[in-house]
């Protein structure tokens, strides 16, 4: 009979898998910038929808950083691997709904990006709710370790993707934007005390 396998080799399995999904994400974000430079008359860019790739890519460095505390979680079952393997999927796919294949059908990403901004918003809410979970696997002092803080800033980031959802309105989303990204970076700073 076989030996079970360590919690160290079970948690390198899941962050290779993990790390592969990530880079397919941060690919596809990355090559999706370079269009612009590559192609800078046939793609116009939007500051709206720039801006929110760039927030994506903040959300996924951050993301595969918090993933490191998965070393924490002392009893591994195949629900729970799926759940952080669907979890890292979910910024796959955000990715690709920022740089799809082709958006000939469209007058350009802004348009794109305002069409298909329930999916967006929608998806971005998703993430959140895995955060909450995926955190509370790592452990009830883990997930109070940060307070009062963290939930306020998942009701926040909760808000800021339903009004994404609703509204159309370019000023509006430019606003959800700079918020998400202000906070984004602030609760970054906080909580690891980045001089």
């Amino acid at each position: 009979m076989t030996a079970a396998p360590s919690l160290s080799d079970i948690y390198l399995h899941i962050r290779v898998i993990i790390s592969i999904i990530v880079g397919l994400c941060i690919t596809t974000l990355l090559s999706g910038f370079a269009r612009f430079v590559q192609h800078p008359r046939r793609e116009r860019p939007s500051i709206l929808h720039l801006g929110w790739a760039a927030s994506l890519l903040l959300w996924v460095t951050h993301f595969w950083w918090w993933e490191f505390r998965l070393a924490s979680i002392r009893s591994w079952n195949f629900e729970t691997y799926l759940f952080v393997i669907f979890y890292a999927i979910l910024y796959f796919l955000l990715s690709k709904l920022l740089f799809p294949d082709d958006i000939s059908e469209y007058g350009g990403y802004e348009q794109y990006f305002l069409s298909r901004r329930r999916w967006f918003f929608a998806l971005l809410a998703g993430t959140l709710v895995f955060d909450y979970i995926d955190t509370a696997l790592k452990g009830t002092a883990y997930l109070h370790s940060f307070g009062i803080e963290y939930p306020i800033r998942l009701a926040i980031n909760l808000a800021f993707c339903i009004i994404g959802l609703i509204s159309p309105n370019r000023r509006i989303q430019l606003t959800v934007l700079t918020l998400t990204i202000a906070y984004q970076i602030t609760f970054i700073i906080l909580y690891y005390n980045v001089q």
